[in-house]
């Protein structure tokens, strides 16, 4: 016997959010990159570049939250939720490879100071406060509960504190003419990017390997379990997390008096949703165990 609680609960559509994203960081990567080309600063021209990864960032984000949204079929009975996991992941390696360069072309810098352009960077800088802020902005409600929407809200506003840090080592370095200060400042944004992406990766390569969602206590979902009438042990269980935003659980549970009926699983399904935000559940009722468990404090 087995339940399902009804998938009721989409995640929220962003794909406006995307749109506007996308649109919004290619418009200023152009306007960057024509920029440092016409004041010839490379430094410009290599923050254009990695704007542009901001824009296949967020590419890749939406790629993800189309992908999971497709019907499953009969060669993908789970369909393509996975793919927003992928996406997250991607996104938090695009990161830390993107701090990674900065930090080395900080380090280049501190050895060999260059002066600031001038305010022209400082406007182009500003401009970049302003888009990647209201990118950011867009994927902020989505933030908490999917994973992929925080890679991009992270990306976005990573991108927005990098912008601030160049608007004002520029002041400073105009003003004071601290040209060491750039890099330093460089660094510092980097350091404070890294710790905040690290969690993403962490959590994304967690659930790429089918790892129990962080929001879930696996000791906590099998003692609900062996709480319920008539439930004698559970048997064989499984937690992992279908997308960014939908939780799944399969469970044996041993039942000497014999299974009990719809009720029962209704009832069980509706407590796992309620309690651990379990959409899938899917539970198999025996009186003799008869599989052979995977293993782990959950299987007995």
């Amino acid at each position: 016997m087995s339940a399902s609680h009804d998938h009721g609960h989409a995640p929220a559509n962003f794909n406006a959010a995307f749109a506007i994203g996308i649109g919004l960081n290619i418009v200023f990567v152009a306007i960057e990159a024509f920029y440092g080309w016409k004041i010839n600063s490379l430094a410009l021209l290599a923050d254009a570049g990695h704007n542009l990864s901001d824009v296949i960032g967020l590419v890749l984000a939406w790629g993800g939250a189309l992908a999971g949204k497709l019907r499953p079929d009969v060669r993908h009975t789970y369909g393509w939720k996975r793919a927003s996991i992928l996406a997250a992941f991607i996104n938090a390696l695009l990161l830390l490879v993107a701090m990674g360069s900065l930090v080395w072309e900080a380090l280049h810098r501190l050895q060999s100071p260059e002066p600031v352009e001038g305010v022209t960077i400082m406007v182009v800088a500003g401009i970049g406060i302003v888009v990647n802020t209201a990118t950011a902005l867009l994927f902020m409600r989505g933030r908490e509960k999917d994973l992929n929407i925080r890679g991009a809200f992270l990306h976005m506003a990573a991108d927005a504190l990098v912008s601030v840090g160049v608007v004002i080592a520029g002041a400073l370095a105009l003003w004071f003419g601290w040209t060491w200060l750039d890099p330093v400042v460089s660094l510092l944004i980097a350091a404070v990017i890294v710790v905040g992406t690290w969690s993403l990766f962490r959590q994304s390569l967690h659930l790429l390997f089918d790892g129990v969602p962080e929001s879930v206590d696996l000791l906590q979902v099998k003692a609900l379990l062996e709480s319920l009438p008539g439930v004698d042990r559970v048997h064989d269980l499984h937690v992992w997390a279908m997308g960014t935003s939908e939780i799944a659980m399969t469970a044996q549970l041993v039942m000497p008096d014999g299974p009990a009926g719809d009720a029962f699983l209704q009832n069980a399904t509706e407590q796992l949703h309620d309690q651990f935000d379990i959409e899938h559940a899917t539970i198999q009722l025996v009186k003799v165990p008869f599989t052979v468990p995977c293993g782990g404090p959950s299987s007995s």
